[in-house]
């Protein structure tokens, strides 16, 4: 067994706010597994939009603007008391990072010891334990602390084994974003048919394209003229402007990753009996609804955040036969986040930013 150090080095989010709330510090308590949990030698970890929608908060009923509104100052005056995903105020100071991929180097009381020593991606999106009250779902990196260290702890069931000669920031870029892509194309049910994917150079988007297309579906990805040629490397069918005019009755399936005002456009893109899921609205939360369009149609809408256990692990498998790649943009150390989030946030990238957090 490693010798485990007393303090280590992380990125600490102190409050809802700008970038300033983001803080180096080399004196962070080494966490202890509990019972059923494990400590993770972190190797590596990845900036997913969640981290900066928790940061700004961005998730508050009260905010009705875009992500980008936010960026400056944050939203920190209508984030009190609700600022997480969940609802339910944020415990500070954070250590984020819902992407992790990291070595098992301690296990806790009923887990086997035989477990120290693998290599394991973490469970972005993990079913509540008893001191998690009555939360619907829990995420790593918001109700408690994430991969943005040199250590972390999680339980057991939620470390799961990976075996690839990918990199460890390449492996990082998997959990959230491809997890949330595969949850809602599991939940829309999509198969061999037209799909369009909006915000489809993103870390979601991309991911969207290629389960998508290991589906057999017909992709069109939603993106910006200097992107496009990018998204067709990944696996895209098609794309289109995220300016043009959607084409009406078009789509079986709808992945929206933006929503804001060209949320009805989408709806009407649709076949009857045509699908939307939706898991994210970095262009706005609040949209407008024709709801004869709804039923007429006979539309089906989907949101899409709680997984069942198995997509994880189905993602695990997709990774191991090489049947998906990493897309990832560039890579930064940890005690660089600060740049990362800003370079993420430029949108000038396809895919993700990769988080290198082991120095050794």
């Amino acid at each position: 067994m490693q010798d485990i150090p007393g303090v280590m080095s992380g990125m600490v989010l102190t409050g809802h706010g700008d970038l300033s709330c983001l803080e180096w510090r080399e004196d962070l308590p080494v966490p202890t597994p509990a019972p059923g949990q494990v400590l993770l030698k972190v190797k590596a970890a990845a900036v997913n939009n969640t981290d900066v929608n928790t940061r700004i908060g961005w998730y508050a009923k009260a905010v009705r603007g875009d992500t980008a509104s936010g960026l400056s100052g944050g939203y920190a005056a209508r984030a009190a008391g609700g600022g997480s995903w969940s609802g339910s105020a944020l415990t500070f100071p954070r250590i984020q990072g819902a992407d992790c991929c990291a070595e098992i180097v301690q296990v806790g009381e009923g887990v086997a010891p035989s477990r120290v020593g693998e290599r394991v991606l973490v469970r972005p999106m993990q079913a509540p334990k008893a001191e998690h009250g009555d939360l619907p779902l829990v995420t790593f990196g918001s109700e408690y602390d994430g991969g943005f260290a040199q250590f972390a702890v999680t339980y057991a069931e939620d470390a799961i084994t990976v075996t690839s000669e990918l990199s460890d920031v390449e492996l990082a870029s998997f959990p959230c974003a491809y997890s949330t892509a595969e949850g809602m194309i599991q939940r829309s049910g999509l198969g061999a048919e037209s799909v369009l994917i909006t915000g489809a150079s993103g870390g979601v988007g991309s991911a969207a394209i290629q389960l998508a297309k290991r589906r057999g579906a017909h992709v069109t990805a939603m993106t910006t003229p200097g992107k496009a040629g990018d998204l067709r490397a990944l696996g895209a069918d098609a794309t289109l402007n995220r300016d043009d005019v959607v084409p009406k009755r078009v789509f079986d399936v709808v992945l929206d990753l933006v929503g804001g005002p060209g949320f009805p456009g989408l709806v009407e893109g649709l076949v009857s009996g045509g699908r939307y899921a939706v898991s994210g609205a970095i262009a706005g939360p609040v949209v407008e609804l024709d709801l004869r369009t709804l039923y007429l149609q006979d539309i089906s809408f989907f949101g899409c955040t709680r997984q069942k256990a198995s997509v994880f692990t189905d993602l695990v498998g997709y990774i191991e036969r090489g049947e998906i790649r990493p897309s990832l943009a560039r890579t930064y150390d940890l005690k660089d986040l600060r740049a990362a989030q800003e370079d993420f946030l430029s949108k000038r990238n396809v895919g993700k930013i990769g988080i290198k957090v082991s120095l050794d």
